[in-house]
């Protein structure tokens, strides 16, 4: 299994952060059947072979993601992506 972990400051505030976590996951949901639900601030996914979160807070975001075995030799492909959309949507 691998882990993925990727923290990016941010100025949108809690709830500016928290709208755009909410429509990346209404993305991933249509996509990629990912299923998800707040927890708090923290909104947590899962799908076939990966779950994870994405902690929201006043200036910084966390995304955690632990990936199964057949999507963890991927682990660095994810992980790009995950970053290039943290930087594109909190700029």
């Amino acid at each position: 299994m691998s882990r993925i972990r990727v923290e990016r400051s941010h100025s949108l505030g809690r709830e500016g952060a928290r709208e755009k976590a909410e429509r990346l996951a209404e993305r991933l949901a249509s996509e990629y059947d990912v299923r998800y639900r707040w927890n708090g601030d923290t909104l947590e996914f899962k799908r076939s072979g990966a779950d994870g979160s994405i902690a929201v807070g006043e200036d910084t975001v966390r995304v955690e993601l632990k990936l199964g075995l057949l999507l963890s030799p991927m682990g660095s492909m994810i992980q790009r992506e995950i970053e290039q959309v943290l930087d594109k949507s909190l700029a």
